[in-house]
């Protein structure tokens, strides 16, 4: 993404201006399958963990880290209410309880509440002090929505409720507008930030759930600008000044006691002094809240001269924010800037934040996700209708809210059976339930027949600059040296996407991003040369028996064009190299059974005609035809999973096709997803089969 289309982005977004694509059938349909309950009687707001510096990372999307108030909206076809993260009511804002009033809907809201300077950025000091629209825009920035009519939403991914929230929301008062997502580059996004000046930023997992309190590492904040929180202990008056008050004494909780962590001497005018007076008055104390009472004159290598500085303390219950540039050795704050006080805070609770590590902080949140390692996607309990209508030559269509151009829909792509693009894209519309878990999180080489089967064709597997904005991708440097750009697969829009460049077969790699040097599943590709496909079958058989012998399990499909693939699942728990080696003992053990017809020769020369036991494939970025995919071969077959009752003599690849591959879907469901469960043990299968086998 360009620098200055993604700051002119930001700047849209700041202003309320975002283009938003409808979603409406998309949420509809997430609406109907969300589970029933009741209104939540209490939640707080999920929390995002600081890290120390941004990030790229496939899976994750960024919002502006928004400098206002945090504010739950539950709201009820009569009534709103604006809660803070305290539990407080935050009814002076009754311009957003008003319009949240007159919306008719019942819902609870997630968002931010904030006043917008004349250059469309949110102040802290705006809302900290804003009373009555005299004082400032006052804004309500929703960026997510956890209820609605009567159906909990916190258990679908954010992307989902980002759909829901997108079609739900008003529309008709710029107070209320929906946060942008921004589908970018971590690290390009922070960056842009920083040059506008913004707070920092958040970055979010797309399929994280909502857990009301948690401070959640698939939520992660990262500040361009230093700020912390910190409670006031007291004030300080230098001699011969005659404000209120020269500097404040702050302080943070650690282990249950107050620290004192220095003071902050800027950041206000005489009329915030005098309120600020007015609410110190009731809290003055002559016992010093901190653990250690500090030398509030201390002079320091900043600052050698003592400025006579006397202390007031107060009862530590107000809470304000700074800007800081660093921490001192001592652990105390330099060139502090008072922004506000923290209405919305319970000085209780009040500790100093520290960055975590940002790699450790991505890869244990990537490791939470793994724990269903692969996308619960439920195929339908009956068939999809088609996508598209069989009359328009060109037809746009939303796909996981995102607009996707279908054109020349006529276009014969297999003319010996006078099969369609129309008929292709329809086909990857129905099986996409089926087919997604195996694409999900995969760089794809695109294997392109723009002009169908018998036109020419290419792989294309740079697409920087060529896919659309919301497509997932990932730099990679492949064994030549050459920087490429992968596609990354992640709903079924990009899969969809794929199919609109002439994709006809889908080609994902065997590893997924978040561990791309460790595959889910070891292959062996049974690559007839002169066999027939009766002889393919026998060798998968005596692949199945050796494996049955050491209890490994395995899966078998056709290719959909000459042999059969047989998939081991590994779990992403080894790289390439043992995955390979692992392939080359069972291929060798297969070889020695049927010795006759098979070969273990790379070169084809050298099979003489055999069929080739491919090991091989077992390489970082070498791909085949996945479960469910087309083939650009006459019949427009399908690579399909079957059940290892049906390796058997009278099997035909032509068996499977574009024109029956739902209907049996219907009736078998997934053959295949035990290729993407638990890992075998590698090494206690190797140890049992070099007692069997030698």
């Amino acid at each position: 993404m360009a620098t200055k289309t993604l700051d002119k982005k930001i700047e849209k977004a700041e202003r309320g201006e975002a283009k938003i694509i409808d979603k409406a059938k998309l949420a509809e349909a997430l609406l109907k399958d969300a589970p029933k309950s009741a209104m939540p009687a209490k939640i707080k707001p999920m929390k995002a963990t600081l890290v120390d510096e941004p990030f790229d990372d496939p899976g994750w999307v960024y919002e502006i880290k928004w400098d206002g108030y945090r504010a739950i909206a539950k709201v009820t076809e009569d009534e709103a209410e604006l809660i803070s993260r305290n539990n407080l009511l935050f009814d002076q804002f009754y311009p957003v309880n008003d319009l949240l009033k007159k919306w008719g809907h019942n819902a609870v809201l997630d968002g931010e509440l904030l006043v917008l300077n004349d250059k469309g950025i949110s102040d802290f000091g705006g809302i900290q002090n804003w009373r009555s629209e005299a004082d400032g825009d006052l804004v309500y920035y929703v960026f997510d929505i956890l209820w609605y009519e009567g159906k909990n939403l916190m258990d679908l991914p954010l992307s989902d409720r980002q759909t829901i929230l997108t079609h739900i929301l008003p529309k008709n008062d710029d107070r209320i507008r929906q946060s942008m997502v921004f589908e970018a580059r971590g690290i390009e996004f922070f960056d842009a930030a920083e040059r506008m000046g913004l707070e920092g930023i958040i970055a979010k997992k797309a399929s994280s759930a909502y857990t009301s309190d948690l401070r959640s590492k698939e939520w992660l904040k990262i500040k361009v600008q230093r700020r912390q929180e910190m409670v006031i202990g007291g004030f300080t008056k230098n001699e011969g000044t005659s404000k209120p008050f020269s500097a404040l004494t702050l302080g943070v909780y650690k282990n249950g006691k107050f620290k004192y962590m220095g003071k902050v001497g800027t950041g206000w005018g005489d009329k915030l002094q005098k309120e600020m007076m007015e609410k110190f008055k009731p809290l003055i104390t002559d016992v010093c809240p901190f653990d250690v009472e500090p030398d509030v004159d201390e002079p320091s290598r900043f600052r050698p001269k003592r400025l006579g500085a006397k202390p007031t303390w107060l009862k530590p219950e107000l809470v304000c924010e700074i800007n800081f540039a660093e921490l001192t050795s001592d652990g105390k704050v330099r060139q502090a800037s008072f922004k506000g006080l923290r209405t919305d805070k319970d000085a209780d609770d009040v500790v100093l934040e520290t960055p975590t590590d940002t790699d450790k902080t991505v890869k244990a949140a990537d490791e939470q996700a793994e724990k269903s390692i692969h996308p619960k996607v439920e195929p339908p309990k009956k068939a999809r209708r088609t996508l598209l209508n069989p009359k328009d030559e060109s037809q746009e269509r939303p796909v996981n809210g995102h607009l996707i151009k279908f054109n020349h829909l006529s276009k014969v792509y297999w003319p010996e059976d006078g099969i369609t693009k129309r008929d292709m894209f329809n086909y990857y519309y129905q099986v996409a339930p089926y087919m997604m878990p195996y694409l999900k999180d995969r760089p794809m080489s695109l294997n392109r027949f723009p002009n169908g089967i018998h036109g020419p064709s290419f792989y294309q597997k740079n697409v920087a600059d060529k896919a659309p904005e919301w497509a997932k991708t990932m730099p990679h440097v492949t064994g030549e040296g050459e920087h490429k750009e992968y596609l990354v697969a992640t709903e079924e829009d990009s899969l969809l996407w794929m199919a609109t460049l002439g994709c006809i077969e889908i080609n994902p790699w065997f590893s997924r991003v978040q561990s791309p040097d460790n595959p889910d599943f070891c292959v062996i590709d049974l690559d007839p040369d002169k066999n027939t496909f009766d002889q393919v079958i026998i060798a998968a058989q005596e692949v199945k028996k050796v494996l049955d012998a050491v209890d490994v399990p395995c899966f078998p499909k056709t290719s959909g064009s000459t042999g059969i693939h047989i998939y081991i699942p590994l779990g992403a728990k080894y790289d390439y190299d043992q995955s390979q080696l692992f392939a080359k003992m069972i291929v060798q053990l297969v070889h020695k059974q049927i010795p006759d017809f098979t070969s273990l020769e790379r070169m084809v020369a050298n099979r003489k005609g055999k069929m080739y036991l491919d090991f091989l494939q077992n390489r970082p970025g070498a791909t085949i035809a996945a479960p469910y995919s087309l083939r650009p071969k006459p019949g427009a077959t399908v690579s399909m999973p079957l059940a290892w009752e049906e390796v058997k003599k009278g099997l035909k690849m032509r068996d499977f096709h574009i024109k029956n591959a739902i209907d049996r879907l219907k009736e078998t469901g997934d053959l295949f997803k035990g290729a993407l469960g638990k890992g075998i043990d590698l090494e206690k299968t190797i140890k049992k089969a070099r007692t069997i086998f030698e």
